[in-house]
């Protein structure tokens, strides 16, 4: 009970403490008032305050703006939060009602071809008389440390023989076995399309569609069983529309549980050989392509991979040899050309690693600045072109931006978030345009553009630069605009 009425008193002083400065200030504005009556006298304070309401009242209205900036923030900030929290809940759900594929980097390896051959090796046992004794007396077993265990998968066929040879008897193990010579490929034409996916905080996922033609031919004289092996890719999830033909013929692999799909025929001595797969695919954040898993030599190697995202090569692996596009994040095109090479190294290809979380945390981050600066330039701008600028207007020019960015949002629950953040800066600006007139077209532009350049993961940077820069042009002309009408009058 004590220490209970002891927290009572103190939450009281603390109340009561809050409170004193308050309370203070008014006595202070209380003397002052007295003082300033008893100094002025009744017609020079009444004089006093008609000018001081007069004035007040046309500075007042100023007012509006740092309060429509503060309401701005907090709408903007509002929007982000939810939009936060709806990702958020999209990506920690256990259930879902739309598509959510398991992507990782994905690896392809290089296919391998073999020709299959015949070998046979013999080895011989003389066994002596004192051991054929032990034999006898123990049985078979005691040969058992001299002869090695025949079974094995590429055995085809075994012989043993037992043979006389004086006292002597002298055993013989013919082994027939199946051996896998390598061929290299003539050609490889390998094409890859990654596509972006837009889903909710998935970093740089994509949609994957690739094509290869491969050409090998029989090096010997003769006919020849020929192995080829296509690896299936790692971390691809799954691939959908697998399709693989040998010479235009359809081939359908009934095992796959070596993860290879593995095609076995015979080919004539010198034939060349075409073998086309395709398959589809989603995968995330890079994409490799494994060339030295054998070293051996590369003849005439092609690979194209067209992507609409901004691409980054892992360290020590080969660097593209043509690059057309990419600009500003753009869809670019990048070529591999080997020609009889030898080479330890992968085309590795990472993608930025930007989320959709991320990326609008930057947007909404940078916003309110934004908005500041916007109030900033309209006002100079006015002051440039000897443009009125009202203070509603202006407040409400501001609350028309926040609300843009806003619905934006809001759209990003329906729409892509880049198409949907685009239209909710171009609802910004119309509504800001409506609310201070054609006339303020310019300095609205930049306030508008700025926080969307944070949609192009990884070019926000040069993009907010290039803006920066054609601001400050856009205003020194008309600084010397105005400089040149002052001269002329």
């Amino acid at each position: 009970m004590v220490q209970t009425a002891l927290d009572l008193l103190a939450q009281a002083l603390t109340r009561l403490l809050s409170v004193l400065p308050v309370l203070l200030v008014a006595a202070l504005v209380l003397i002052a008032a007295l003082l300033t009556y008893r100094l002025l006298g009744r017609d020079r304070l009444r004089a006093g305050l008609r000018w001081a309401t007069d004035r007040g009242w046309r500075l007042g209205r100023w007012v509006l703006v740092p309060v429509a900036l503060g309401a701005a923030t907090l709408m903007t900030d509002i929007a982000h939060r939810s939009v936060q929290a709806r990702i958020g809940g999209q990506v920690n759900a256990r259930y879902t009602n739309t598509a959510d594929p398991n992507t990782a980097q994905t690896v392809q390896q290089a296919p391998t071809v073999t020709y299959l051959s015949e070998r046979t090796y013999t080895r011989t046992l003389v066994i002596p008389p004192e051991l054929l004794r032990q034999v006898r007396r123990e049985g078979v077993q005691v040969l058992a440390p001299y002869l090695q265990d025949p079974s094995s998968e590429n055995i085809l066929r075994l012989r043993d023989r037992f043979t006389r040879s004086g006292q002597n008897v002298v055993f013989s193990r013919e082994a027939t076995l199946q051996s896998e010579e390598f061929i290299p490929l003539d050609t490889s034409r390998v094409s890859a399309e990654l596509l972006a996916v837009n889903a909710a905080d998935r970093q740089s996922a994509y949609n994957a569609a690739f094509t290869a033609l491969y050409r090998f031919r029989n090096p010997l004289a003769q006919a020849a069983t020929v192995r080829f092996q296509f690896p299936l890719p790692q971390g691809s999830g799954t691939l959908s529309g697998f399709t693989m033909s040998i010479d235009g013929q359809s081939f359908t692999s009934t095992d796959l549980s070596s993860g290879s799909s593995t095609w076995e025929g015979r080919v004539a001595p010198g034939a060349v050989t075409e073998v086309r797969v395709t398959y589809r695919h989603q995968g995330a954040r890079g994409w490799n392509y494994d060339l030295s898993a054998r070293r051996e030599r590369v003849r005439d190697f092609e690979l194209t991979l067209r992507t609409d995202q901004a691409t980054r090569f892992q360290r020590y692996s080969l660097y593209p040899t043509g690059v057309t596009g990419g600009t500003f994040g753009g869809p670019q095109t990048l070529k591999w050309q080997l020609q009889n090479a030898i080479t330890a190294q992968n085309i590795a290809v990472v993608f930025a690693q930007g989320s959709v979380r991320e990326t609008l945390l930057k947007l909404y981050a940078f916003l309110p600045f934004c908005l500041l600066g916007g109030v900033l330039l309209v006002a100079v701008w006015g002051w440039l072109r000897r443009l009125p600028v009202l203070p509603v207007r202006l407040a409400l020019a501001v609350l028309g931006l926040s609300l843009g960015f806003a619905v934006g949002g809001v759209l990003t629950g329906y729409l892509p978030p880049v198409p949907a953040e685009l239209l909710g800066a171009a609802l910004a600006f119309l509504l800001a345009v409506l609310c201070l007139g054609r006339a303020f077209v310019w300095p609205l532009l930049p306030v508008v553009l700025a926080p969307v350049t944070f949609l192009w993961v990884g070019n926000a940077g040069l993009l907010l630069s290039v803006l920066a820069v054609a601001t400050l042009l856009l205003f020194l002309r008309a600084g010397a605009g105005q400089v040149g009408a002052v001269q002329v009058a």
